[in-house]
């Protein structure tokens, strides 16, 4: 089984308590994210084995202004001290986007033997669409690295969810078809956009992190659209993840079973696209 993003370790991460209150406001308030948050590398250890997970993608989530550079570093030595068990997703400075800069940070991203980006645009109210983001688009698409995209709702109350309808991946898929590209969070409200983009790209894959899935198999949730076509069309496009600690795996792995995929799709979502996907 392979989770396919779960966060950076606070004992790897340099964020004040200010700065994650300031965060997770509305957040904690929807799913108690601050206190869940409270984390070590041995409960992420300890998490995996529990739960039979054989690996890990551990992505550097990039949302309080952190030092990405760091954040990098910091991912790269974790995966390193657990290359059984992870693998590791960098970042990029949203903050200021100097095309050059995203370029090197693409680079020793690479250099570093991480898989992918993780992209976070909307909390700095950054349009995944602005052309000074299209050389980092173009250099990961260049070294093979993957980009993880957060996509549909969010709880901070700093940016808009407008930009976060997952029809940009369409634009980005359609100017960079090599590139592969992950679609976090499933892209909820907007399921039939997400729907038609992934139909439309075999590039795009759609993660479900920090969601029960008992509402993705519930009609009339909103998930319908994506949920009839898991099962067939889009099976070779779906990912398991739990964004833990924000979803449990065991929490997440019951739900998953109950609601009415094939034992072939599970196998797929659990396992086989992501081996694919990362090459393993």
């Amino acid at each position: 089984m392979i989770d396919m993003r779960v966060r950076l370790p606070n004992d790897y991460r340099q964020v004040s308590e200010q700065e994650m209150a300031s965060f997770y406001g509305k957040y904690n308030e929807v799913l108690d994210v601050y206190t869940k948050g409270q984390t070590s590398t041995k409960q992420l250890i300890n998490n995996l084995n529990e739960n039979n997970i054989d690996l890990a993608v551990v992505h550097a989530e990039y949302e309080f202004g952190e030092d990405a550079d760091e954040l990098n570093k910091n991912v790269a030595t974790l995966v390193m001290q657990y290359p059984n068990q992870l693998r590791g997703f960098g970042t990029v400075n949203l903050q200021r986007l100097i095309p050059l800069s995203l370029i090197k940070q693409a680079e020793e991203i690479h250099n570093f033997g991480l898989k992918g980006i993780n992209l976070q645009p909307i909390f700095f109210d950054v349009d995944p669409l602005d052309r000074r983001l299209y050389p980092l688009y173009a250099t990961a698409e260049k070294l093979g690295l993957i980009l993880s995209f957060h996509t549909g709702v969010h709880f901070s109350l700093k940016s808009s969810i407008i930009k976060n309808n997952p029809l940009f991946l369409d634009q980005i898929a359609v100017d960079f078809p090599t590139l592969k590209l992950i679609a976090c969070h499933g892209g909820w409200p907007w399921i039939a956009e997400m729907t038609a983009v992934a139909r439309r790209h075999t590039n795009v894959f759609i993660e479900f992190g920090g969601l029960d899935p008992k509402y993705i198999g519930l009609s009339g949730s909103g998930w319908d659209t994506l949920f009839t076509l898991m099962n067939n069309l889009l099976s070779d496009q779906i990912l398991f993840g739990t964004d833990w600690p924000v979803m449990t795996a065991e929490r997440a792995i019951k739900s998953w079973e109950r609601i009415g995929l094939k034992k072939e799709v599970l196998n797929k979502l659990f396992y086989e696209n992501a081996q694919k996907l990362m090459e393993l």
